[in-house]
């Protein structure tokens, strides 16, 4: 038995039991143990990035760890833009990351580079195993570290020949896993006494607050205090639709973010941090906290914040269960032959998107325009894009549907972004995942045409207009779906989006819409 044979039970005992891959010849040995050792399902992704994006998507969705298996210094620095949102969301993530045998490294081969450098800048936690004796036990603890308490992406480096060693480590057992740390009551008795004291609070939430249970108990106190209840713009998962609280979603553009906070004297914070603008722009404050405004905090990503949520709401006397909008119902369709636009794509998913649907948000600009459709409509979980970093959306919608088998998944994707990673439709294809991915074609880097005009930089030329156009040549999108085996149809009118959507519900399996808009 391989000593990867040992790594591989072990971290299935500690409930690693998904892992997506692109192997080289380092890693030969893990994949022959993924092949020996039943527990663990192998997935394959053409593209570093889509293997961490979707473990990404399942750490968000599951609430635990499925791990990458990566190739060397090189193939790792390919998920790194996806490994950045995934830290940025807090999703427990474990990549292994092959290297060269222990006494390869200074013969300098092609592809010898500083693995654990090249982890560093996106895992909360990176170690190396040393000694073929260390595979299990370097695994549990790298679980461990992706578990938290402030959850996150956790990066071990396994030598080839430690891997291959026939020496045999103990397979370990199951061990126990950090939770998120408690709340004092002092600290949310200070909170409370902020609050009452407050003339015009705001309770700023973010991570686990934004989910059902954080929302409800925010929603009491809001009710209660009559305050404004406001959310970071990227929440990495937000639970939405009837039945469930409604926070105000922090604005992206620092100018209208500012508008959304202005005059509070309190700003209250819950499972986030202050909030600041994406960018600096030229005599625009980055600091969005409204000056003279005091910030209290009530807890961090690290912290149960949900509880001290509850904890708060029957402190200050809050109702036990907040008032809600009713259920939102999008009317038919008068004009078919309309040019389509985000607004009436969001219509349409209110008109047929299955309760307990998944969004996987990538779209940035779109995104936008179909989120507040969806408010009132059927129950489902939104993930945004964390940190910026597009190229998320398609990857994310497959860890997502790997944790949520039985839930419809929607992965709403800009053509730019969708460009990075569109690799993920062979593996949505190979493993007949329940996706459909709306890709809006708009031909253009559309935020950034916004951002060249914000920034000061000048009224654009030739040059600065072509750096941010997409439509020479356009993308075929229906032809690279195809190509990936994934069916596609085209829409450029509410009729045929519409349309779309309901004929990609019925054919079930990935399906690919692009929204010309």
């Amino acid at each position: 038995m391989f000593a990867a044979e040992s790594m591989v039970r072990t971290l299935i005992n500690q409930g690693v039991d998904l892992c997506f891959t692109n192997p080289g010849t380092s890693e030969m040995h893990m994949v022959a143990a993924l092949d020996r050792v039943e527990g663990m399902k192998s997935v394959l992704c053409l593209f570093e990035g889509v293997a961490t994006g979707a473990a990404d998507g399942y750490g968000r969705m599951a609430g635990k760890p499925a791990c990458t298996l990566l190739h060397l210094g090189p193939g790792l620095a390919n998920g790194l833009a996806n490994l950045h949102n995934a830290r940025r969301a807090f999703s427990p993530v474990l990549n292994i990351v092959g290297d060269h045998a222990i006494n390869h490294r200074p013969l300098d081969a092609p592809l010898t580079s500083d693995v654990e450098a090249v982890c560093a800048p996106m895992s909360r936690w990176a170690g190396s195993v040393t000694s073929s004796s260390e595979v299990s036990s370097m695994a549990v603890e790298a679980v461990k570290q992706a578990y938290g308490p402030e959850r996150g992406v956790a990066s071990l480096v396994l030598p080839a020949d430690c891997a291959w060693s026939n020496e045999e480590p103990d397979v370990l057992p199951k061990a126990e896993m950090p939770g998120l740390r408690p709340i004092s009551d002092k600290t949310v008795q200070n909170a409370a006494e902020a609050l009452k004291s407050a003339k015009n609070p705001i309770l700023y939430i973010g991570g686990t607050a934004c989910l059902e249970d954080g929302l409800q108990a925010a929603g009491r106190v809001s009710e209660k205090l009559k305050c404004r209840l406001v959310m970071e713009t990227f929440a990495p998962r937000i639970s939405r639709g009837a039945g469930r609280v409604s926070p105000v979603r922090l604005n992206y553009f620092a100018e209208q973010a500012a508008e959304d906070l202005k005059d509070c004297d309190l700003l209250l914070i819950a499972g986030s941090k202050p909030p600041v603008s994406f960018f600096a722009y030229p005599g625009v404050p980055s600091e969005l906290t409204p000056e003279g405004a005091k910030v209290v905090h009530l807890g961090g990503p690290a912290d149960d914040i949900t509880t001290a949520l509850g904890a708060l709401a029957e402190m200050l006397g809050a109702p036990k269960a907040p008032t809600l909008a009713p259920r939102g119902y999008a009317p038919e369709i008068t004009n078919p032959d309309e040019p389509l636009n985000p607004g009436y794509a969001g219509l349409s998913l209110l008109r047929h998107m299955p309760e307990n649907s998944v969004i996987c948000d990538d779209a940035t600009t779109s995104g936008m325009g179909i989120y507040p459709w969806l408010d009132n409509g059927p129950n489902h979980e939104w993930l945004c894009l964390t940190g910026g970093a597009i190229g998320m959306g398609m990857p994310l919608s497959v860890g997502a549907a790997f944790a949520a088998p039985d839930q419809q998944v929607f992965a709403l994707c800009g053509d730019g972004a969708a460009a990075y990673t569109l690799q993920a439709l062979w593996t949505q294809a190979r493993e007949k995942q329940n996706i459909i991915n709306v890709v809006f074609a708009n031909h253009s880097y559309m935020v950034l045409n916004f951002e060249l005009a914000r920034v000061g930089a000048g009224e654009p030329g030739p040059a600065a207009q072509a750096m941010l156009d997409l439509s020479n040549p356009k993308m075929d999108w229906v032809k690279l779906s195809e190509g990936f085996g994934v069916p596609a149809v085209r829409a450029s009118t509410v009729g045929q989006f519409d349309e779309a959507l309901q004929a990609a519900l019925k054919a079930g399996g990935p399906q690919l819409i692009v929204a010309e808009i």
